[in-house]
């Protein structure tokens, strides 16, 4: 493949009309409902009145819909005590991190780094480095196109670690391929993206793990077991928070300034978004891209499903719900350089009758505690402990109970061994793809729901949302 066709990217650390159409009309009031798109390529409903489409980049990148490849495979069959070879997809500060973190796991995990891709050479080179180190004299492949890496039959399992707007597109090509993934939070960019990559999922088998290691501490484990058990009796609202503080303002990592043309291929990283030249901005959208709503849900991508995820373990851990409304209310008072809010707060109601509500912020970390509110008591989370309190009527039928809590806390290395383990075992993983795509219906209803200033609707039969 030429050099013109490759398009890897990379991440930084912390995650009616189509999602563009949406996202770019919103501001008018030209919102409609978001059907998801089916494997079988169901087409989106036409756009509103006065929408130009983006330019569409080279043929073989998608605009508007996943292209998922022609060509499957099954993948290499593994044994039990079988080393697991790693691709990373996406170096940046996070997919660094996740390099770093397997070369240090390796003997622990029995696996290996032993390819990585960036669109941005320099990242790719550093990483390269950082595996050799761990693996003296074995060879590293590089590529800038992710896709020499899964066609590697040595390869088996990937880690995508770029922008959001391309975790979709990686994770269905490495399925196709028959590798299974860890795909950083958010899931997708987008929700018909979600169920796209689900229904591949559940075609090819594989396992795919979504990287809120949050899931991987015990205690939302410990908690849903007693919300099922009817400890807390039935659930009226929870609520959690993800808040934090800059003086500098949220995401604005530091802009190599060796960075460009010769170097970084800015066509390819673009991939789905709009098409931009190379310009005076082009580096602050490469290496803050969290900022722009063309790469990034913002605070609602980069930071919710670090609280999502576990409170929907805790909430259904036996029957799984879909979010029925959503409603969003986000400013932008501090953080006026993006177009993204700096302070959320997302409500959401589920069939069963409960709510939930989630606020964030990167301008006050002041956030608000965990709480699981029941009819009979509440639970609160005070570090690694899960503590029932019953409620006043209910005090001489209920005790207050510390509730024991074993196992490991939320660290990503407990993340990357429960997918190796799944891996292994074919089991579930704890961030699995239908929690997630439960998540990123939430997470994309609040970004309808910001935009547009109204309640959105989800239903999930038509797996279509509307205001």
């Amino acid at each position: 493949m030429s050099e013109s066709k490759k398009n890897t990217v990379s991440e930084e650390p912390s995650s009616g009309a189509t999602r563009r159409e949406f996202l770019k009309t919103a501001g008018a009031g030209a919102a409609t409902g978001l059907i998801a798109l089916s494997m079988s390529g169901a087409a989106f409903a036409e756009p509103p009145a006065g929408y130009n489409p983006p330019k569409v980049h080279p043929k073989e990148f998608r605009n508007g819909a996943l292209k998922p490849r022609t060509k499957m495979a099954s993948g290499r069959v593994l044994g039990a005590n079988e080393r697991i070879n790693i691709a990373h997809i996406g170096v940046g500060g996070q997919g660094s991190y996740h390099v770093s973190l397997f070369c240090g796991q390796q003997g622990d995990l029995n696996t290996r780094s032993i390819a990585v891709s960036d669109i941005y050479t320099p990242r790719m080179e550093r990483n390269k480095e950082t595996m050799l180190k761990a693996n003296p004299g074995i060879t590293i492949q590089t590529d800038k196109d992710y896709r020499a890496l899964i066609d590697n039959k040595d390869v088996d399992a990937v880690i995508v670690a770029t922008p959001e707007h391309w975790h979709a597109q990686a994770t269905i090509d490495a399925l196709q391929a028959g590798k299974h993934v860890y795909c950083e939070k958010p899931f997708t960019r987008y929700l018909d993206e979600a169920f796209t990559v689900y229904d591949m999922q559940k075609r090819t088998g594989k396992i795919v793990q979504v990287g809120s290691q949050g899931t991987s501490d015990v205690k939302w484990h410990v908690a849903g077991a007693a919300v099922t058990a009817g400890k807390i009796g039935q659930i009226v609202s929870c609520q959690g928070s993800y808040a934090r503080n800059s003086k500098d303002g949220e995401w604005n990592y530091d802009i190599d300034a060796g960075a460009g043309p010769d170097n970084l291929d800015w066509k390819m990283w673009l991939g789905s978004a709009p098409d931009r030249p190379w310009n005076d901005d082009s580096k602050a959208r490469f290496f803050r891209y969290r900022k722009y709503r063309d790469y990034s849900a913002g605070l609602l991508g980069d930071l919710m499903p670090h609280k999502l995820h576990p409170l929907m373990i805790a909430l259904f851990l036996d029957k799984p719900e879909w979010p029925l409304h959503v409603t969003a209310l986000g400013t932008r008072k501090i953080s006026t350089d993006r177009e993204v809010a700096d302070t959320i707060q997302v409500l959401t109601e589920f069939p069963s009758g409960h709510t939930m509500l989630v606020y964030l912020s990167t301008v006050n970390e002041q956030g608000i505690e965990d709480v699981i509110r029941g009819h009979r008591a509440t639970i609160r989370f005070g570090g690694h402990r899960v503590q029932i309190a019953p409620e006043r009527p209910y005090a001489e039928e209920i005790d207050p109970e510390d509730l024991p809590v074993e196992g490991p806390g939320e660290t990503i290395e407990a993340h990357h061994a429960n997918w190796i383990d799944c891996i292994r075992t074919n089991k579930a993983p704890n961030c699995n793809v239908d929690l997630a795509t439960r998540v990123q219906a939430i997470v994309s209803m609040a970004e309808m729901s910001e935009l547009t200033n109204k309640t959105v609707s989800f239903d999930e039969k038509t797996r279509k949302m509307t205001v």
